[in-house]
């Protein structure tokens, strides 16, 4: 595990950088995960080929620091993703982001310029509102989140997300979900980057509106089989082999 100081987040960053060939991918995760928790398997798959991956923790999740005096908006934590390339000194690298770090991936990609050689979402917010999470998230004040309905989630949850989520400082959680509810249009924003580009759906997922107006215009798109939303749990394997082709 390395780290760096964030100037945006004031708070020590957390990654992990792990060897491997060719040009590396950026792992930016979602609302109330962290990339050292869920991309370890997919990047360890063989159907990654042994590329050089990049797991970032955002502030706030897993091994990153988790300063209250934080934004920890969409916005701000795109910034950090910058900062990490930066200061990695990558001249090269592609971005993959999933649900809200797809959002954040987005905003990264705008700021990256010619580094960049190209954007993987799976998933993404494409607009304000918040997803179903996020929403329910937001049903509390932050207050109220943080003193009582975090440690509830964390205790009803079943899925894979109740470990990252319980090591999340939930203040980060909730003014994710809240600046994911305010939002932006991340989806025209996805559609005008200069870069290649590719959306990621589990077909557990389909149909959805979004994916068939990228797929209508022209923007490649896959399916994983076998999974929904949390591809990177229910199919590693599956998101292994798409990142892989795209990176090729």
């Amino acid at each position: 595990m390395q780290g760096f100081y964030s100037p945006t987040a004031r708070c020590y960053v957390r990654f992990q950088d792990l060897p491997g060939s060719g040009v590396p991918v950026v792992f930016v995760h979602g609302l109330g995960c962290a990339s050292s928790y869920e991309y370890p398997r997919v990047v360890a798959d063989p159907m990654f080929t042994g590329k050089r991956a990049i797991l970032l923790d955002l502030p706030g999740c897993g091994y990153s620091e988790k300063p209250q005096g934080y934004s920890y908006s969409i916005s701000d934590q795109a910034k950090v993703v910058v900062e990490l390339v930066v200061h990695l000194g990558l001249t090269r690298c592609y971005v993959y982001g999933h649900s809200m770090g797809g959002s954040i991936s987005i905003e990264a990609a705008e700021q990256l310029g010619e580094c960049l050689l190209g954007l993987v979402v799976s998933e993404p917010n494409f607009h304000p509102g918040g997803g179903f999470s996020s929403q329910q998230i937001c049903h509390y004040s932050e207050s109220e989140f943080v003193s009582t309905a975090w440690q509830q989630m964390v205790e009803q949850e079943n899925s894979p997300w109740a470990g990252s989520l319980a090591v999340n400082a939930p203040w980060a959680v909730w003014r994710g979900a809240s600046s994911l509810v305010s939002g932006s249009n991340w989806l025209t924003r996805f559609m005008a980057l200069p870069v290649a580009k590719q959306l990621v759906f589990g077909e557990h997922s389909l149909p959805d509106n979004d994916f068939t107006t990228l797929q209508d215009a022209g923007i490649p798109t896959v399916v994983l089989p076998q999974c929904g939303h949390c591809m990177s749990w229910e199919n590693p394997g599956a998101l292994a082999g798409a990142l892989a082709m795209f990176c090729r």
